[in-house]
């Protein structure tokens, strides 16, 4: 047994256990009277999940694909732009989030003004400058995660049974406010993440 165990753990690589569904997005940098902005999307109002929701290009990772390739891909379709319209610039850390699913958020620029956008995911496009998210932070809200027990719950099974004191948590909820745009979920916490990076490493 001893072998088999050192054979299997001998040099291995820890990862996130669990299944989580994947996604990637990408900041899309592209310049405007000579500043910095960045691109994004207002998902369209026939869209089953989060319709009218401001998000960055992105989407599912699919089967055979990582990351990075997955959000280049997803901004190439939703924008309608070449493969070399984007250089890439590099990664963010990536997120876990408590509803079941990891982030993977990187950072690239535009190099072309010649995009639109698939009217079949997109509503329409905007961009915000990188100096409005610098100097207006955003509202911050806290959400409050309880966990939800069914009826079969086997309470009999832990100490305390229902007066067991289960652990709850908090996840930041930012909002910023730019013109008729709201901001939010984890569109606005990328955006922060990025705005402090950047700050933080001047």
């Amino acid at each position: 047994m001893i072998d088999r165990i050192y054979s299997i753990f001998k040099g291995k690589k820890g990862h996130i256990s669990g299944q989580y569904r994947k996604y990637a997005v990408i900041i899309l940098l592209t310049e405007k009277e000579g500043k910095m902005n960045i691109l994004l999307e207002v998902r369209s109002f026939r869209l089953r999940t989060q319709p009218g929701d401001i998000c960055l290009p992105g989407g599912t990772v699919e089967n055979g694909e990582n990351p990075k390739e997955a959000a280049i891909r997803e901004a190439v379709e939703e924008l309608k732009v070449d493969y070399n319209d984007i250089e890439f610039i590099g990664e963010m850390n990536y997120l876990v989030s408590p509803y079941g699913f990891i982030m993977y958020p990187f950072v690239a620029k535009l190099k072309t003004e010649n995009y639109s956008y698939s009217e079949d995911e997109v509503d329409h496009v905007f961009t915000v400058p990188v100096d409005f998210l610098i100097k207006n932070k955003p509202k911050l809200y806290e959400l409050t995660l309880l966990p939800h027990l069914e009826e079969n719950f086997p309470y009999e099974l832990i100490n305390g049974g229902k007066s067991y004191k289960f652990r709850h948590g908090k996840a930041p909820e930012y909002f910023y406010i730019y013109g008729d745009y709201v901001i939010w979920g984890f569109t606005a916490l990328i955006l922060k993440n990025f705005v402090d990076t950047i700050v933080s490493d001047n």
